[in-house]
């Protein structure tokens, strides 16, 4: 068994997951889908690859597709556990770089927004909005983290385990952001590595209205609660 295993939730992405896949076969790490019945067949046409696959019954959220897969990972014994986007926005040639830094850090974030950085094929205002988004947590929360949202990552195992992710609440992407401050909550060491961002060109965003409210929401009622000491 390898050391380090690659956690990707799935909805409706067989467009697209087929890339990553194959290039994961060339890195030591095992792979773990979390789908949530996509109706477009995501889930057999990972099980036809030889990927694992938990099926869920149904769109469950972002947040609970990381919170199971990263409890089947920890059941394992695995070190490190990876979380990548299934839409081919992360690239296999940075997790290579990624992976390079483990060790350094127990928590590795894949940036857009640090020196060396960057995005392609985004308008304006997803950029925008993701640079908003980051914006507005440090200044409520004080992470000094500059890509808080980042959705690809490598966490130690030992420090997964000390962050009780089963207590994480959010779903959108404000899960990782919820996640960045209970890593920092707990001491975590944190390192940025700069990434190649890159849109997705099948399949559709899961970005949303709600899922934008959702983290206004948390960011705000987090920064009160610091304001007042608790």
């Amino acid at each position: 068994m390898n050391t380090s295993i690659v956690v990707i939730p799935t909805y409706n992405e067989i467009e697209s997951i087929g890339t990553l896949l194959d290039s994961l076969k060339a890195l030591p790490v095992d792979v773990l889908v979390i789908d949530d019945g996509s109706p477009d067949g995501t889930a057999d046409f990972c099980r036809a690859r030889g990927i694992e696959v938990h099926s869920r019954t149904g769109k469950l959220g972002l947040g609970s597709a990381y919170r199971a897969g990263f409890a089947l990972a920890l059941s394992r014994d695995y070190l490190h556990v990876i979380q990548m986007d299934a839409d081919g926005s992360h690239q296999v040639g940075d997790l290579v770089t990624m992976m390079d830094w483990i060790g350094t850090s127990e928590l590795l974030i894949g940036s857009r927004w640090v020196a060396d950085g960057a995005i392609e094929n985004w308008s304006k205002f997803r950029e925008y909005l993701s640079r908003g988004a980051d914006a507005y947590a440090n200044t409520l929360l004080s992470l000094g983290i500059k890509d808080a949202t980042s959705g690809f990552r490598i966490y130690d195992a030992d420090l997964l385990k000390k962050m009780d992710v089963s207590t994480i609440k959010s779903e959108g992407y404000c899960f990782q952001i919820e996640m960045t401050r209970r890593a920092i909550s707990c001491g975590a060491t944190i390192g940025e590595i700069p990434i190649t961002f890159i849109e997705r060109v099948m399949g559709r965003s899961k970005m949303s209205f709600s899922i934008a409210l959702e983290a206004i929401l948390r960011i705000t009622s987090w920064g009160l609660l610091r304001l007042i000491g608790r």
